[in-house]
């Protein structure tokens, strides 16, 4: 029998609590999901779900006989939270879909751990831990865990009918947990409802896409997505743009230690076209933060590796760093990528390594002349006011920000006489 029991997580006092309390008068819990699969794979556990026959209603009862917090956050669909100090452990009653309609599903609330777990997406999603550790698999996850295959329970296209959200997990769980070719009949499902995550919410498609970027090596995934047609759906910007620097990006990610950056991936198959960004960031509803970062990137001047630190630092103030820093990230990549053999492409990494290191450690200088200091030389408000300020502060950056306020000031006096 296959076990979880000797997992640090799995012995955590906390969930001893939540499984007693569960399991008493006849009910029972287990938890299911990320956890167990994780555990199997090797990788680190973090949230803990489970999933109970008992209704949210008497979870809920339960909970505050015990003294434990319980926070209703989905209990019209059966999820009730747990809070053991501080310890946050979702708990859902045991489902059957009602209907479906791609989107949204109807369910009633069960005791069948069967029905339960072929409602599931995924059948390395799908597989419980009961009180004593023990795995239980009603789906064939097992198999699918030791062999690294991401597979849809049952039917493809009947589990991808009921949720076409499941096209974008199906190539996000390829991403982080699969190897070799992408199971055939999911490929095929995926591929015949494509038309159809134009149904879903932008929130959701973006959520999916956003970490499915942020994989370790999302490339795999990405190619597939392009074969069937997936990848076009959803980002129609990459159609003749492509991925192929992908796997470049990853290798320098992995040689410089560089933190996975979705919108860094993100910007790798897309074309630096502000216009279409900014559409794009509005169709997918990105965060301001991340359509800024984006169009930052997009607004940034292509940088010649072999300017002098000074010019760079000129081009930096008049600029930004953030765009500027992605220029030279996937410019990097791309020359890293070429450069084995390339005697010229080597020197060309070395340059903008370089300037990528000046870019991560600069601060902009603050020009210490402000409108004020021109006016009092005796300039009306108005328009005179900025073009004498631009005009000087133009005259600092020139001669590299060495200038301070005094020499300025004397330089202001000369401008206005």
């Amino acid at each position: 029998m296959t076990s979880v029991a000797q997992e640090a997580w799995f012995q955590d006092e906390r969930l001893a609590r939540v499984f007693s309390l569960l399991n008493a008068d006849g009910g029972e819990g287990r938890v299911v999901g990320g956890a167990v699969r994780n555990s199997l794979m090797g990788i680190p556990v973090s949230d803990i779900d489970m999933a109970t026959t008992l209704t949210p209603d008497a979870v809920v009862e339960r909970a505050k006989a015990a003294g434990i917090k319980a926070v209703p956050t989905g209990i019209a669909h059966g999820t009730v939270t747990l809070v053991l100090d501080g310890k946050p452990f979702e708990v859902t009653t045991l489902r059957t879909d009602v209907q479906t309609d791609g989107r949204h599903a109807k369910v009633a609330f069960s005791t069948d751990w069967q029905a339960d777990a072929e409602r599931r997406d995924l059948t390395i999603n799908a597989l419980y831990a009961n009180a004593a550790g023990d795995v239980v698999d009603l789906v064939g996850g097992l198999a699918d865990i030791e062999k690294r295959n991401i597979r849809f329970i049952g039917d493809a296209s009947t589990r991808v009918s009921e949720d076409y959200l499941r096209i974008l997990r199906f190539f996000r769980f390829f991403a982080y947990y699969g190897s070799g070719r992408p199971d055939a009949d999911g490929l095929r499902a995926c591929a015949s409802a494509r038309t159809k995550l134009k149904t879903l919410s932008a929130e959701r498609v973006w959520s999916e896409l956003r970490k499915l970027l942020g994989s370790k090596d999302p490339g795999r995934a990405l190619l597939w997505m392009r074969q069937v047609g997936v990848l076009t759906e959803i980002l129609p910007e990459t159609e003749k743009w492509g991925i192929d620097s992908i796997p470049a990006l990853i290798d320098t990610e992995r040689a410089l230690d560089w933190k996975s950056d979705p919108l860094l991936r993100l910007a790798a198959i897309i074309p630096p076209d502000a216009d279409r960004l900014e559409k794009m960031a509005a169709r997918l509803k990105l965060a301001n933060a991340e359509a800024a970062h984006l169009k930052a990137w997009a607004k940034a001047p292509v940088v010649d590796d072999e300017l002098s630190s000074a010019a760079f630092a000129r081009l930096l103030y008049r600029h930004g760093s953030d765009g500027i820093k992605t220029r030279l990230k996937l410019a990097l990549a791309t020359a890293r990528g070429k450069a084995e053999g390339d005697m010229q492409e080597m020197a060309r990494s070395a340059r903008l390594g370089k300037l990528l290191d000046l870019a991560e450690n600069w601060k902009k200088p603050q020009f210490p002349i402000n409108g004020t200091d021109v006016m009092d030389t005796g300039i009306a408000a108005g328009k005179q006011v900025g073009e004498t300020l631009s005009a000087l502060e133009n005259l600092w950056i020139e001669e590299n920000f060495t200038s301070d306020r005094a020499a300025l000031l004397a330089r202001l006096t000369d401008l206005t006489k």
